[in-house]
């Protein structure tokens, strides 16, 4: 004889089931109020023979109404109350889907899998552990609801890998080529703020340092920006700076040279240049999104985007602080020169850079060296 189960598939009718279950409820009754165990086996013996009476499959769910009718024809009521607990306390069980224990391993950092999931994600910490919360209910959500059922039975049986479930309930997308000229030389809107064009070269940097945070707080995976987007305010800054120093040489009532004057602004631009590359890369390694991890950020230095010999010369003294301040690391914690995480740096060979003796090979060789220090095997 065969009963179909809650999911739909058969299986054998296996008597001692219910001799089981009436056994446990039993148990929670003084002895007194007790059913015997010849009484038990009569109700199971009479709930099966009502299933063979039946000519089909009985149901799950059909079977104990069964045996709840059965219990109190012995009367045994008190008996029967407590199976129709032990059944009820069984379908909440059921009901409790596993998001419900992923979630409290996640609060108590004992959940493996997490820890073991994502590198640049710290489960002990409160907004990642937040993110996670939200990331188990839209796995729960996708495999339930979203996802057709071919795809995710492939998925748990590692035929196939559907990445991101964690994000996939929610309308977001994944990996951004940000456009940072377009919002530099026009101005953005960050929560609400109205973001003007920079009018220096370290407040360009600072700004694409929040345009990244953005990004990465409202889509899932990378996002690439390009060098030659800041490039442009080199030349405003290199204008600003000459003019502070015209106004100091002024005020001195001395007069320089041109060659010192330029020399002077280089100098000083050079310094601005390395407080904003600086601000990058520290604002990178140490913001935190509102999905608990740094954002996952590519640089792409490439120098042949620049529109113009100036800027590409600019562009060249930004690719070479970058790499400088890559190549000397960030100190973690103890002081200790560590390679960072973000952001991964792509550095482009051309014409003028590849060869020995190439205007900017000189950059290639400070590359290659810093690829030989701090390459992250990833």
């Amino acid at each position: 004889m065969k009963i179909i189960k809650r999911n739909g598939s058969e299986a054998a009718f296996d008597i001692t089931k219910i001799i089981v279950a009436v056994s446990k409820a039993n148990k929670e009754l003084d002895e007194r109020q007790r059913l015997t165990n010849e009484q038990i086996r009569t109700i199971a013996a009479n709930v099966e023979g009502a299933c063979v009476a039946m000519g089909r499959a009985a149901s799950v769910e059909e079977i104990q109404d069964l045996v709840e009718k059965q219990i109190m024809g012995q009367g045994a009521f008190d008996v029967a109350k407590e199976y129709i607990c032990y059944r009820y306390t069984r379908s909440l069980a059921r009901r409790a889907n596993t998001t419900d224990n992923q979630i409290l391993s996640l609060i108590e950092c004992n959940n493996e899998e997490v820890k073991q999931e994502n590198a640049n994600k710290n489960p002990t910490v409160n907004s990642v552990q937040r993110d996670y919360m939200a990331g188990e209910v839209s796995k729960d959500i996708t495999r339930r609801i979203l996802l057709p059922r071919e795809i995710v039975e492939a998925h748990e049986q590692g035929i196939i890998h559907f990445h991101d479930m964690d994000y996939f309930a929610q309308h977001m997308h994944n990996c951004d080529l940000v456009n940072l000229e377009d919002m530099l030389q026009n101005g953005t809107v960050i929560t609400g703020t109205l973001i003007e064009k920079p009018h220096s070269f370290s407040t360009a940097c600072n700004i694409a340092t929040q345009i990244v945070a953005q990004v990465a707080s409202n889509q899932y995976g990378g996002q690439s920006i390009s060098l030659a987007h800041l490039a442009p305010f080199v030349q405003i800054s290199r204008e600003k700076i000459r003019r502070e120093v015209e106004v100091e040489i002024g005020e001195l009532g001395v007069s320089p040279d041109e060659a010192q004057i330029s020399k002077m602004v280089e100098r000083r631009l050079r310094e601005e240049i390395k407080r904003g590359v600086q601000t990058i890369q520290y604002q990178v390694v140490t913001l935190m999104t509102t999905n608990g991890q740094a954002p996952f950020i590519t640089v792409f230095m490439y120098l042949n985007e620049a529109k113009n010999e100036r800027e590409k010369r600019d562009l060249a003294m930004i690719i070479e602080e970058v790499l400088l301040q890559r190549y000397e690391g960030v100190k973690n914690e103890k002081g200790v020169w560590v390679t960072p995480a973000f952001p991964k740096l792509i550095y482009v060979l051309q014409e003028d850079n590849i060869t020995p003796g190439s205007e900017y090979y000189y950059l290639t060789e400070l590359a290659a060296k810093c690829t030989a220090k701090r390459m992250v095997p990833d």
